[in-house]
């Protein structure tokens, strides 16, 4: 039977939730994601917990931060003037942006206080400092992707 490892191409049905049970993502109700294993497409802790996994296979896991968003790094809370938004932009605290530079593309960034002409940004990934779990269930395991979700990362995993 064909198991899930690097270079491979993994369907995966997930779950993802935080550790009062409160879930935060999951493909229920949609395809399963479909990742090529050592690409980095994923966490890394998702990535090695899906090693060795073959079709129809369940499996549940906990992954502390260091496995999966990081730390908090409370200097990653900046300012920024309301003149460096768009003119209709109206913030609110606990809004989450999606922010696009060159050098990272896009990343999340949460509004943490409005403080006059300032706005306060946390550029930490939502779930950083956060112990998650994930359950999973492995679809398919392929040497090439599938039609609908070819791999574009442009890299060279195989």
């Amino acid at each position: 039977m064909n198991k899930a490892e690097k270079g491979k191409f993994v369907k995966v049905h997930y779950t993802g939730k935080y550790e009062n049970g409160e879930v935060f993502d999951s493909s229920s109700g949609c395809e399963p994601l479909e990742v090529q294993l050592g690409c980095g497409q994923v966490i890394p802790g998702f990535e090695k917990a899906l090693e060795g996994m073959q079709p129809n296979e369940k499996k549940s896991f906990t992954l502390e931060p260091s496995q999966a968003y990081g730390e908090r790094n409370d200097d990653l809370e900046q300012s920024f003037q309301r003149s460096d938004f768009p003119d209709d932009f109206s913030p609110e605290v606990g809004q989450v942006l999606v922010l696009q530079t060159p050098e990272q593309g896009q990343f999340p960034a949460t509004v943490k206080a409005l403080q006059g002409d300032s706005v306060v940004l946390d550029l930490n990934h939502p779930l950083a400092g956060k112990s998650i779990t994930f359950d999973v269930e492995v679809t398919e395991v392929n040497d090439q992707p599938t039609a609908a979700s070819a791999c574009g990362c442009g890299c060279s995993c195989s």
